[in-house]
């Protein structure tokens, strides 16, 4: 029989993939320092160090290359094992494909999929079996609104998101009944590392799209960026509440822009409605 957790308030036990550079060190910090336990992972051991000499026993760091299945499956294993519980799950790890549509290549895409999907969808299934054993949990995975919204130039990292929204919408109906909680983070533009080399792969370019790529980096590099230390109040009321969301957006640009392409896209399907209608046929 499994015993019911208690997820209010602190003293929680968490598990953060990519604790290295951007939210995921923000995030992993941040929790380390209101007193909760960290399972911190990275690629590199080498890049988390730091935080043993600083937090102690209250932290675990592990080395993560969440596509090896494998790694994952044992890292998740040993972090519950070692702090007793998971409260929470945080899938944070992934990357962005800088290529338009015709310039990235099927390694690219592979590439960029087995980080940003396939390899959450690795720690979900690791630590479920764990979270169904102990009565609970929360999984959080970092989205972006580029999960409900598009932009060229990085259209396929825009995609990965899109399926990490659906998988984890799904997810939620699934393991409803087993007293385990879904989130979704949905951050906006914000002044992390995310565009920094670590986080960014380029297609090999054409020369037709140079210009076309110069002038959407250049808008790029006016957009309000949010500041990511003020975001980890806004992590802790998701996962101290009793019923988080399913979604959850960070900054203040995300719902004015989402809420104009979702009415445009129910705009378009009115207008289109007859001839939708139309197709359905009678059997």
């Amino acid at each position: 029989m499994t015993q019911q957790i208690d997820n209010s308030g602190t003293n929680k036990v968490w598990f953060i993939t990519g604790s290295s550079r951007g939210f995921g060190k923000v995030w992993t910090e941040a929790a380390l320092k209101r007193g909760d336990k960290v399972a911190a992972t990275a690629r590199q051991l080498a890049s988390i160090a730091g935080l043993k000499e600083k937090y102690g026993e209250n932290v675990l760091t592990l080395e993560l290359d969440v596509t090896n299945a494998g790694q994952v499956k044992a890292a998740v294993e040993q972090a519950h094992a070692h702090f007793g519980r998971l409260d929470i799950v945080l899938n944070n790890a992934g990357y962005s494909l800088v290529g338009t549509i015709e310039e990235a290549s099927a390694d690219d895409i592979r590439q960029l999929y087995e980080t940003n999907v396939l390899g959450p969808v690795a720690v979900i299934q690791a630590a479920l079996p764990l979270l169904r054993k102990q009565g609970g949990g929360h999984i959080l995975g970092t989205s972006s609104n580029l999960g409900h919204v598009t932009l060229p130039v990085i259209g396929y990292y825009c995609s990965s998101k899109w399926a990490f929204e659906a998988i984890h919408e799904s997810l939620a109906l699934e393991v409803k009944a087993f007293g385990i909680k879904v989130t979704i983070i949905e951050p906006g533009a914000y002044a992390t590392e995310f565009g920094s080399p670590e986080s960014l792969k380029f297609a090999a370019g054409l020369d037709i799209y140079q210009d076309f790529k110069t002038e959407f980096a250049n808008g790029l590099r006016g957009m309000d960026r949010g500041n990511p230390d003020a975001t980890p109040e806004a992590i802790f009321k998701v996962v101290d509440s009793e019923n988080p969301p399913l979604r959850i957006n960070l900054g203040s640009n995300n719902l004015p822009w989402t809420s104009k392409a979702y009415a445009e896209r129910l705009a378009l399907w009115e207008e289109w409605d007859d001839v939708a209608k139309s197709a359905q046929g009678n059997l």
